[in-house]
């Protein structure tokens, strides 16, 4: 195996080794640390600044590997239909192995970064759950309940009020409505059909 597919090797086993100690299972505390120690220190910023820029070769030697591997495969199938060839499937197993390297090593970087996301997203909800449990702790749940139950009696009962003073309003308005339609009728000795049943 040529240098570059040596590294390329060498990167895919860091990620796979990066990506066990990112699910395996760890304390709450323990996690918290190495995340925020790897999401906060600049050591490990520039460490994966240069991680990106690899993978940039690294998805070089992708597109050169496919590349191969399609003219391989070409070449296969000419000394198939020719029958010559003697070293013909160690040249496409060579191109189909770097293919699979390459690929690897690059869908294995995104879901490294998918991965590393979702459990420091994790890690922040859990310690949100913890402080929101907490502050629950400190209250009783049973007295905050009543409180809440008293007020929704008093509201309820301020509504009834409130709906029976509209209905007493509405019906003196109408009985006003009604007196002022007699009264009119009277002063001006027309019959009118104006006032309420």
């Amino acid at each position: 195996m040529t240098v570059y597919y040596t590294l390329t090797f060498m990167l895919l086993a860091s990620e796979m080794g990066a990506f066990c100690v990112l699910v395996f299972p760890l304390p709450h505390v323990v996690r918290k640390k190495i995340f925020n120690f790897l999401s906060e220190s600049p050591l490990i910023a520039k460490v994966a600044y240069g991680v990106k820029i690899s993978f940039i070769f690294v998805a070089i030697l992708f597109v050169d590997a496919v590349q191969r591997m399609w003219r391989v495969t070409a070449e296969a199938d000419l000394a198939k239909s020719t029958g010559s060839g003697t070293n013909i499937a160690a040249r496409k197993f060579y191109a189909q192995r770097n293919v699979y390297l390459t690929g690897f090593c690059l869908f294995l970087s995104l879901v490294l970064t998918r991965t590393f996301s979702m459990v420091l997203d994790l890690i922040h909800t859990q310690e949100e759950y913890a402080k929101l449990k907490q502050s629950l702790n400190g209250v009783d749940q049973a007295k905050e309940i009543k409180d809440l139950k008293a007020r929704l009696t008093v509201a309820e009962e301020r509504r009834k009020a409130m709906v029976h003073v509209v209905k007493k309003q509405a019906e003196q308005n109408a009985q006003e409505y009604d007196r002022l339609a007699e009264e009119y009728n009277r002063v001006t000795g027309s019959k009118s059909d104006k006032r309420r049943d």
